[in-house]
């Protein structure tokens, strides 16, 4: 072992000698430094970023809200574009395929996407099921049409379940219609269905234009407490009195519905950082304010059943308090770890330096006198005090 030791010791020792591999390994080290410091330096630089979403159809509430997200969030150097589609169930396979990279989706969807991640729950929206001049209650829904837009959309999904546990039964009751948005606006009156199922949020646009040009009204649905057990994706929402018409009063006064939960989705290979920004626009106060809905950070991570988005993650870490306990630790350990590595860098420059050449000495006892024998010449200093005192000597004496 000691002979191993006293082996390393000397090939150590010339390689410290050596300037050429002490230049070479300083030179290297430095290099490694330049590029840490690179590597952070590039995570501190702003960067833009291009993003696709979807709202849905173009007539939706949810399309309204991402066309605010993207003229906010141009500020926070995220470029959004919009790409329309028939509805969430259509946007979640854009999304799980690559093609989208974030939609606002209805809840109540089967989550088995295996490239979807949750990303925020946003306010509920509300089911609308707008009825013709003699439906009064859900009861008179029976043998009547009921149009649920795309055929096993979301919102057929939705108003399939509702209308079931209010004890109608699909395609015995009541006939499915499969109008879009824009053509039930293009239809005649006449030829549109005696029910219109429609998720969105209060007040909207296209329930409006219904209400007021096309004789619909607003049907109160109850909503028993027994349907938020059975399906979580579900609560007690209400539509206000006097909303979408003053004369006739349409609804005459504030009636119960079913509320839907509405989820921000994203790709899983969506950039994280880009989908933290696209979140820090989306709870804004001037979004919330253009949108005219409340958009509270508390409800965000109500379950949509996909997983937690990168993104998401990110963004509830940088609302976190700047130090608490976990990250005095940290702070700690990270203090005593940059001690060592001084120590160690101190050790390696050290290391790194020439050897100093030592100065040769003179053997012991060897004559130090100049060459050629001479004694060494008197030191000034002391020869003018001698003279003088024999000069005051002989005064004396010769006194």
């Amino acid at each position: 072992m000691n002979d191993i030791e006293q082996y390393l010791a000397e090939l150590l020792d010339r390689i410290r000698r050596n300037d050429l591999v002490r230049m070479a390994l300083a030179w290297i080290l430095i290099l490694l430094l330049l590029g840490l410091a690179g590597k952070f330096a590039y995570e501190l630089m702003p960067r833009k970023h291009s993003l696709t979403i979807t709202g849905g159809s173009l007539l939706s509430q949810r399309h309204f809200l991402a066309r605010i997200l993207e003229e906010e969030a141009y500020d926070q150097g995220v470029s959004l574009k919009i790409v329309p589609v028939s509805g969430s169930l259509e946007a979640l396979d854009l999304v799980d395929e690559g093609k989208l990279d974030l939609a606002f989706i209805q809840g109540g969807l089967d989550p088995a996407y295996e490239n979807v991640r949750h990303v925020a729950t946003v306010s509920p929206e509300i089911v609308h099921f707008l009825v013709k001049p003699g439906v009064e209650d859900v009861a008179d829904i029976r043998g009547k049409s009921v149009n649920m837009g795309v055929r096993n959309g979301a919102v057929s999904v939705i108003a399939h379940q509702v209308l079931q546990i209010a004890g109608l039964v699909p395609n015995v009751d009541y006939v499915e219609i499969n109008y879009r948005d824009h053509e039930l606006v293009e239809l005649p009156r006449e030829h549109l269905p005696d029910v219109i199922a429609m998720v969105s949020y209060a007040p909207s646009d296209l329930v409006e234009f219904l209400v007021q040009h096309r004789g619909y009204r607003v049907l109160e649905m109850a909503f028993p407490p027994s349907l938020s057990k059975k399906l979580g994706w579900v609560g007690d929402s209400k539509i206000l009195g006097y909303m979408y018409s003053i004369i006739p009063p349409i609804p005459p006064r504030d009636i119960q519905v079913v509320g839907v939960k509405m989820h921000l989705v994203a790709s899983k290979e969506a950039n994280p950082r880009a989908v933290a920004k696209v979140l820090e626009t989306l709870y804004d106060l001037r979004v919330a304010a253009r949108f005219g809905q409340p958009l509270s950070e508390d409800d965000m991570m109500l379950s949509s059943g996909f997983p937690i988005s990168e993104g998401t993650l990110l963004y509830l870490a940088r609302k976190q308090p700047l130090i608490d306990q976990a990250m005095f630790d940290k702070l700690k350990a990270l203090a005593g770890l940059l001690m060592t590595i001084g120590s160690l860098l101190l050790v390696i420059f050290k290391w790194f330096r020439a050897p100093e050449h030592e100065p040769e000495h003179a053997p012991d006892g060897a004559d130090k006198r100049p060459q050629g024998g001479a004694a060494p010449a008197e030191e000034p200093g002391f020869a003018e005090p001698i003279n003088n005192l024999q000069e005051h000597l002989a005064v004396i004496n010769k006194d």
